[in-house]
């Protein structure tokens, strides 16, 4: 199932970080794709820069249950990133639902299983029946970010 997001850009700024993002729409490498391009700082308590949706309107949620995860088509700077997802029974900002990837210089088909995907900061597991936001991150580390995504997929 295509998903047809809406990317939107977070910083650290929100918690007080200095990380710098911003994230366009546009022709990349023969594809029409949201690119996410920036700093990440760790000063000032920082360390993260995001493009994000929410999968329903509202903020409500997608059961993709009936799924076995994510395909995301991608294009990067060799570097790792992050998957965080979010359903609606989370309650706190830092909490999530996270998976690593490399993304490569080149286009390339990202999968990861919902049985991946683990828990950061809460003890809940993972539903995917209350699938709420989707969220490629650049963190943890100072860098510099570059992550293109032409497609996002429920497979």
């Amino acid at each position: 199932m295509d998903l047809n997001p809406d990317w939107e850009c977070v910083t650290d700024t929100v918690m007080g970080g200095v990380s710098k993002a911003h994230v366009a729409t546009t022709a990349y490498n023969g594809r029409q794709a949201t690119r996410l391009r920036g700093e990440v700082s760790l000063d000032n308590n920082g360390g993260f820069v995001q493009m994000a949706f929410d999968v329903a309107e509202g903020g409500g949620t997608l059961d993709a249950s009936p799924f076995e995860g994510i395909q995301l088509d991608v294009w990067g700077n060799a570097e790792v990133y992050d998957l965080r997802l979010r359903t609606d029974q989370l309650e706190k900002p830092w909490h999530s639902y996270r998976a690593d990837f490399m993304a490569k210089p080149e286009w390339q088909c990202i999968h990861i299983p919902f049985a991946d995907i683990r828990p950061h900061r809460t003890t809940i597991p993972f539903a995917p029946a209350r699938l709420r936001r989707i969220g490629v991150l650049a963190i943890g580390r100072a860098f510099h970010a570059d992550i293109a995504i032409s497609g996002v997929r429920l497979i």
